[in-house]
This record gives C-alpha cells, structure tokens and sequence, in this order.
C-alpha cells in the first residue's frame, strides 16, 4: 500500500491501540502531519481504559505538540480510519465504526486485513514501516527534526534502545534522520519510575543461575519492556554469567530481553530460537529480544497454562526452562582452524552452474578505503583492494573475494542478473558516509563446475566458527549441510539445506 492512495479521503481518523507506548503515539503523529501536509483534515485518536500518564510520554507529547486525544467514541464515522502500530479488531484495540479502514503495522498477523494495508512484521517499528512509506513516495523533504525525532524515538523505543533491532531498512532510517538530540537524551533518561527500580531490585534477586552453561534467567512484575535490557545489563556483566534471560509475563503473552557477552552465543540467534513457533525475536550480536504470543503458545503446547504453576509440565516458566537447557545442550560448536573433519562419512559434490551477481568494487569506491555492506543478514565492513570483487547470492548475501578467485571459480555471463528480495544490498563508503544500492550495479556470472567439496547433512544444530573469522559463527540447522573444500581442510563452511540442493550436485 502507498500512502498516496490514502489522500483521497477527505476526512481521516487516525487510531492507535489502548494505552498507546512510544512507537504508537510517533506512528500516528507522523501520519497526522503527512496528511495535514497535503491539506487533508485528520484526527489522532487512542481509546482504553487509562489516559496516558507516564512522564517520558507526557513529555514526548508536549515537547513536539503531539496533537493525540482520547476518546471512548467517534460520533460521526470517518473516511477512512487508519489504524497505526495495531490492527482492527484486536483485544487491545478499541472498536469504532468507519467507511473504509487501513492498517499500518509492524507486528504479526493473527485476523484478517483490510484490503488497504502495509504490515511488515519484519522491522523493528511502525515507525519503520512507515519512514520506508515515506522514502517510497519521496518525501524526503518533508521529514523535519519534528518528524525525524519522533521515528528515531519510536524505533528506539520498541526495539530496547536498538538491541532488538533486526533488519538492515531500521538501521537505514538511523541513519538517515536528522534528530533532535538533546530531546532524545532527556526521553531516554526519563524511562525509568521508582516503582520500576523496585521490580528490577525484586528481579535480581530471584536470579536462576545454571551454572554448567553460565547462563542465568530472571523473571520480572509486568514492566515497560526496557527495564527487561536493564536488568540483564547489569546481570550479564556478573563474571560468572555468560547469557542473560530476563522475561515479563503480560496479558497477551510475554516479553523477553537476552544479553550475551559470549562469542559462542548470539543473542539475536538465540532470541529467534526461543520464540520458534511461538512468537518472534531478534536483535544484535549482543543484545536481544523478543515476544511470545498466549495463541500461539496454545496451538504449539495443547497442555499449556497461563497460569504459571511450578508443577505444570508447560507453564511459562517451563517452556522457557525447556528451551533454554535444549539451546545449550543440543548444539555442536566447530572451530575450523582446528578441526579435521571425517571425510569418510561425506559425500563428494561440485557446483552447479548457477547465475550470480558480481560488482568490482574498487569501481565505486577508492580502493584502501574500507566500506560497509549491508544486507538482510546484516553489516559486513571490506576493505577495498584493486582486486576486490563482490558476489552476490540469490539470496541477496554478499561476499568479497579477490580478482584472481574469481577468475577460477565463476564466468562472466551475458544473461541478466536480478533478483525479487525483500531488501537490496547495500555498499557504502566508510569514510564518506554515502550509500549506492549494488543491484544496479551488478554483471551477471556463472559459477563453474571447478569447485568441489565433501559435505554430510547436519544430523544437529551447528556452529562453525570458519578459518577466515573465528569471532562470528555460521548457524546450521538439522538439514543442513556441512561441507569442505577438496583443496583446503581448513575451508569449512555450512550451506542451508535448500541452497545447497541449487547450488551443488553430487559426482
């Protein structure tokens, strides 16, 4: 959905849901000044049973005139009722009567959507989803420090101060903003009440520690969702913890945060682990989080209950428990620089002729500069040599070789090299700061036959730690392959189960 198609309507409500957090009230106020900029009357509305009280939101509202009302019902039914950071029909959603109704949100979708909609469940905040409507429509101009302020501070806000933060288009919108600085500072430093401080204090107190892992879980009162990181701040930088997990039981599921400062944990992994099924999670390296969803918790454990008894095989706490012990316990950690692998129970494959993207890098950027390349997966940062070439994957990753690799290994093509993902890669200069999509930039290529491998299914859940960067690990699941090169024993690497069937062919 365009936002250029809402500006037919000529009177518009703007709705966000019960007792609105940061992420509502900066969703629907950017709306509100997007169509008070095309001359078009619209109201900014949220409904519940409580009005909004806490001070970092007062305040954000007042400092930027946010021009939000509560209300208990509409009199007259609007054009068009646009709801922001929350869907129609919802639990925590107040019901009111209109014309025609849109949906502008970044969270999962349990009912069905109107026909006019914009949901992606992938970013980070309603914020994001509506900045990349924004950009869409070329609007770039019309984001002041209000406008830019209030997207930083929602996105901000629902992702635990960035820690929760997953795909590459909210980091673009970071970026991009000209924010108020100095209202941001004050915003984040009001988070906290004294009545949180307690709950944190209580938290820590009733710290599980399983010591054999190093990881410890906290479980925490009902909270605003960023004393979940505090807590696990504070409790990851004890010597002998590892991961932190700290979670808060909610009416509609639960609310985790992950804190990590081991290289053989990461917390985004980690995070997307537990809420396998059950809900969602992402984040960073270090820093991660999540949701889990009551429904589909329900459909997953047909003996759950909400009520979180000790006794009770798949209460809350025990799934948590059940999980945690089974992401420890049940995964192989492989360091390539020192491993042999068996070759006797791997099967011999080369690959596939298969159409690939290539840029020669140094073309767009001074080669000695080092650039950053951002894609779904995340930033990898390349120093850039005379000889680098870029390749890039049907999925969309990205990967740097040298000239003289790339001459053995793949041949040029003539045929068109395009791809139909859900985020362009991205090169920047690190120096400049400017930033130029690679696809249009990309040659076609083939990969040739020359390339061969032993490789086996992966029978667990797998960490590689490769030969060329034992800081970071490449996660394999069961299905998934793990294969050697021929010529380097030391070239271990994982391939997902159905890129290795595209890309590979048994000898």
């Amino acid at each position: 959905m365009k936002l250029s198609l809402l500006l037919k309507y000529k009177n518009i409500v703007i709705q966000c849901h019960d007792n609105p957090d940061a992420d509502a009230i900066c969703s629907g106020y950017v709306l509100y000044r997007f169509f008070l900029s095309h001359g078009i009357k619209a109201r900014f509305i949220y409904s519940g049973n409580f009005k909004i009280s806490k001070s970092n939101l007062v305040y954000l509202i007042n400092e930027l005139k946010i021009p939000i009302e509560f209300v208990s019902s509409l009199k007259t039914k609007p054009d068009l009722l646009l709801l922001a950071d929350c869907q129609y029909g919802e639990g925590n959603v107040k019901r009111f009567c209109a014309k025609e109704v849109a949906v502008i949100d970044h969270h999962q979708v349990y009912g069905t959507l109107p026909k006019l909609n914009e949901v992606r469940s992938n970013l980070g905040s309603c914020c994001s989803v509506i900045w990349n409507l924004l950009k869409i429509e070329n609007e770039d101009n019309f984001v002041d420090s209000k406008i830019a302020t209030a997207l930083y501070y929602g996105l901000y806000s629902d992702t635990n101060a960035f820690s929760e933060m997953s795909h590459p288009l909210d980091r673009d919108m970071i970026e991009s903003l000209q924010y108020d600085k100095n209202l941001i500072l004050k915003l984040k430093n009001m988070n906290l009440t004294l009545r949180e401080a307690k709950i944190a204090g209580v938290a820590m107190l009733g710290v599980e520690y399983h010591e054999e892992n190093r990881y410890a879980i906290l479980r925490t009162d009902p909270c605003d969702p960023n004393i979940l990181g505090l807590i696990g701040d504070f409790i990851v930088a004890v010597d002998t913890v590892d991961v932190c997990l700290v979670y808060s039981v909610l009416s509609f599921g639960v609310k985790f945060s992950i804190r990590s400062c081991s290289n053989e944990t990461r917390a985004d992994e980690l995070a997307s682990f537990l809420a396998q099924k059950i809900g969602s999670g992402g984040g960073h390296t270090e820093k991660a989080g999540g949701i889990l969803k009551n429904e589909l918790i329900i459909k997953q454990y047909h003996d759950y209950t909400e009520i979180d008894d000790g006794a009770a095989k798949h209460s809350i706490s025990n799934i948590i428990r059940e999980r945690m012990a089974d992401y420890f316990e049940n995964a192989e950690i492989i360091y390539a620089n020192n491993t042999a692998l068996d070759f006797s129970h791997m099967y011999k494959y080369e690959k596939a002729p298969i159409t690939l993207g290539y840029v020669e890098a140094h073309h767009n950027i001074p080669a000695g500069n080092m650039a950053i390349i951002r894609t779904l997966d995340g930033d990898i940062n390349v120093e850039i040599k005379e000889n680098t070439i870029l390749i890039i994957d049907t999925t969309g990753n990205v990967k740097a070789i040298s000239a003289e690799k790339f001459k053995n290994s793949y041949s040029k093509s003539r045929k068109k090299f395009k791809l139909n993902i859900d985020y362009t890669p991205t090169i920047k200069n690190a120096d400049t700061g400017k930033s130029v999509p690679l696809l249009p930039l990309a040659k076609s290529c083939e990969s040739t036959s020359d390339i061969k491998i032993f490789a086996k299914k992966l029978t667990k859940t797998t960490k590689l730690f490769s030969y060329w960067d034992s800081e970071k690990y490449m996660l394999g699941q069961k299905g998934d392959y793990l294969a050697v090169s021929q010529d380097d024993i030391h070239d271990i690497f994982i391939v997902e189960k159905n890129l290795f069937r595209k890309t590979y062919k048994s000898v």
